[in-house]
């Protein structure tokens, strides 16, 4: 949880970490919650690993609100920013974060239906979100971080064609909204993982097939949401990136090095 390290522009800040409740989103939210700072834990079905993501961020030395919303309904995403910013009384920061694979499925194979659910969770469900933030971002200058995807440059193993795809969007994404938002004082970046050992791989990922990627990785193993948690801290300080936008930050184990 990082609480030898203090960033002192983080603390006190307020942030939706959307996706919070497991992986990569509960370990930045903790990581934030250990800066001092207020965390939204966004969080869909799994409420319950979300209260306790909550307990440790306001352990750690943080405040946090469990937040509610299906990520892929435009409404419960602007309800989300909404009940965040309302709750803590301003937001500082955004982190779209919450998406997923939805299943390993061959182009061929999938549907429109599939299509649609694909794109809606991983790729409109930031612009969604961000769009719903920025009239409380605007307000004081701020920080939005996406969740990209080593799949954005690879084009993703078997059956993740569209996940790649969706992830690719998000990388674009964060380069043209960086020039748009640049003006209100508002920094976009995002963090791209390689093979980290998530839920998220539990559940469409074989060990055979983590153990042969792995094996492949310079630094010999799949990372952990921990891993991953010091590039939010570092996109979210201004102190530390004040100077950065429209970056994509990789977080691989060289797995990737372009």
């Amino acid at each position: 949880m990082m609480t030898g390290l203090r960033i002192p522009d983080l603390e006190g800040k307020i942030y939706l970490v959307t996706g919070a409740s497991t992986g990569i989103g509960a370990a930045v939210a903790r990581a934030f919650g250990a800066q001092g700072a207020a965390v939204g834990v966004g969080f869909n079905a799994s409420a319950k690993e979300a209260e306790a993501v909550a307990a440790e961020v306001t352990k750690a030395g943080g405040k946090a609100l469990p937040v509610p919303g299906d990520m892929m309904k435009q409404a419960e995403v602007a309800r989300a920013v909404e009940r965040t910013a309302k709750h803590f009384g301003r937001l500082d920061g955004l982190i779209n974060n919450a998406g997923g694979m939805l299943g390993r499925m061959a182009l061929a194979d999938s549907d429109e239906a599939h299509d649609r659910a694909v794109m809606d969770l991983n790729s409109l469900s930031v612009v969604w979100a961000s769009r719903a933030a920025l009239p409380w971002l605007k307000a004081r200058g701020g920080v939005i971080i996406h969740t990209s995807s080593v799949a954005a440059r690879n084009g993703g193993g078997p059956g993740a064609t569209l996940y790649a795809a969706s992830k690719g969007f998000v990388s674009t994404l964060t380069r043209g909204m960086a020039k748009e938002l640049v003006k209100d004082r508002i920094r976009v970046n995002a963090v791209a993982p390689g093979l980290i050992q998530t839920p998220f791989h539990d559940r469409y990922s074989t060990p055979e097939q983590i153990k042969v990627i792995a094996a492949s990785i310079p630094m010999g193993r799949a990372g952990t949401p921990e891993d991953c948690a010091g590039a939010y801290l570092f996109l979210a300080s201004d102190m530390l990136s004040g100077y950065m936008t429209g970056q994509v930050i990789e977080v691989n184990g060289g797995q990737l090095m372009p």
